[in-house]
């Protein structure tokens, strides 16, 4: 992937700002250099956040944080194509994949626009009560204060998006640290938010190491919220070393799949095909597990595997191009391991299991031991699982026997088994006819157990990012 390397600056109180040292952002794809960014450390992310709790002192009002972040929405669609192509470069992501990306950053910061213009607290029915007789009462939302940010690599402008826009909404000022593998689309969007207007403070971004600057964000009292998005072995650490702080943690998943008898068998298999897939599997809500019901479980493998192996593996950059490289070669490998293990223990390659080139190809493993990587944890990678099943209740007991709980889906032409496996389900949300890696940004998304704590969606997100205030008056 031919790339011109370039040199970005951090954003602190409105300057942009080198420390000195540097960090290399490399190409997934080839390795090449994409660019240099200053690397932060333990003093930046304290100035970045003096100069998010000073810019607090002076609060933007509703109307002026939605105009923000709509010229944010109009910006971003005038420089698509330069954001998608940014994207595919740090990030690896085919980019057909990364166009779809920047649509929806530009839907999450219109959404957020809406969401601040209709912030507002409500009446609370004081004489319902004999002891609230003669008075009125409601209720404020105020920010909640300055607001710490972690974002992963694999949505590297959206995932960003989702922090930022729903806290400037809420009238939090951020300090915001990006994944250092994929830090350019988060100076991106720093970069068009001053643009629009966006005073000094509101938006501060550091890329380094998460041991001084997430240290730093974690421990000092004036980060009021933290919203992570990663990995949960660190989130979940995280949350307990801020007990008194509010801690938003969105994780990850080993996304089941049901298709019941009665479904569509041919738009299930391509449902899931471009699903489990899509940026090489790298989505907390990649399809992973799918459990197909035993009377139509041979149509369901041969309208999907040809699917599978028509998925063209390549150059990100290539338009045509539908499954790229792993985040890194480390990833990658591991993915091998959880394959073989797999297959050690009986269970059979379909398809896959191999390089093309340096890129692992798209891989269905069928029936994998119960007890396998692959059967319980998040692979995060090429990779899906196939098993047949005899009852709907057995299908909803394997979906179940994971420690994550995103999203599942299900495809049945019936109601009843529908909503059977909408209750049954542990997780925090259920499709039904498609598969569970859609996300629309409006739509309240998080979830159970392992998976996380919160929902995001610009109208949740800015909820969290509230405190409700009560108002008594005597009259």
């Amino acid at each position: 992937m031919a790339v011109t390397a370039t040199e970005r600056k951090l954003l602190i109180g409105g300057e942009w700002v080198e420390t000195g040292d540097w960090l290399e952002v490399a190409s997934p794809y080839d390795g090449a250099l994409v660019a240099r960014v200053p690397k932060a450390g333990a003093d930046e992310a304290r100035a970045a956040i003096d100069a998010a709790e000073a810019a607090m002192r002076a609060p933007l009002p509703a109307h002026k944080r939605a105009e923000i972040l709509v010229r944010v929405a109009g910006a971003l669609g005038k420089r698509a194509d330069e954001a998608a192509r940014q994207i595919a470069a740090e990030a690896g992501k085919p980019l057909k994949a990364a166009r779809v990306e920047v649509a929806r950053a530009m839907s999450t910061y219109t959404m957020a626009a809406v969401e601040a213009r209709k912030l507002a607290g409500e009446m609370v029915p004081m004489d319902a009560s004999q002891a609230g007789e003669g008075k009125l009462a409601f209720t404020m939302r105020l920010p909640v204060g300055v607001v710490g940010a972690i974002s992963p690599f694999n949505f590297p402008l959206n995932l960003v998006a989702h922090k930022i826009a729903p806290a400037l909404a809420a009238g939090c000022a951020v300090v915001l640290k990006p994944a250092s593998q994929t830090p350019l689309s988060a100076l991106f969007l720093a970069e068009l938010e001053h643009d629009a207007g966006l005073p000094a403070g509101w938006l501060n971004v550091l890329v380094g190491p998460s041991s001084e600057i997430g240290d730093v964000i974690v421990e000092d009292p004036r980060v009021a919220l933290v919203t992570f998005t990663g990995s949960g072995a660190v989130g979940w650490k995280l949350r307990e070393r801020a007990p008194r702080k509010r801690v938003n943690l969105e994780l990850g998943n080993a996304t089941p799949v049901i298709v019941e008898p009665d479904a569509d068998v041919d738009d299930a298999a391509g449902r899931c095909a471009a699903n489990a897939f899509s940026f090489a599997g790298q989505s907390c809500i990649s399809v992973q597990r799918i459990f197909v019901q035993e009377d139509v479980y041979d149509a369901f493998r041969s309208a999907f595997v040809p699917r599978v192996e028509a998925l063209k593996v390549g150059d990100p950059s290539d338009e045509e191009t539908d499954v790229g490289p792993l985040i890194s070669r480390e990833d990658r490998d591991r993915v091998l391991e959880w394959i073989e293990e797999a297959r050690a223990g009986g269970a059979t390659i379909l398809t896959g299991g191999e390089l093309v080139g340096d890129l692992l190809a798209p891989t269905i493993v069928e029936r994998p031991p119960a007890d396998s990587r692959l059967a319980c944890d998040e692979a995060f990678g090429p990779v899906c699982t196939l098993q047949p099943y005899g009852a709907l209740e057995e299908a909803i007991e394997l979906a179940n026997a994971t420690r994550y709980g995103l999203q599942a889906g299900i495809f049945t032409t019936n109601v009843r088994a529908a909503l059977s496996a909408a209750r049954s389900l542990e997780f925090g949300g259920v499709t039904v006819n498609e598969a569970p890696t859609f996300r629309a940004d409006q739509m309240p998304y998080g979830g159970v157990k392992e998976s996380g704590n919160t929902r995001e969606g610009p109208a949740w997100a800015v909820r969290e990012m509230t405190e409700e205030r009560l108002v008594v008056l005597q009259l």
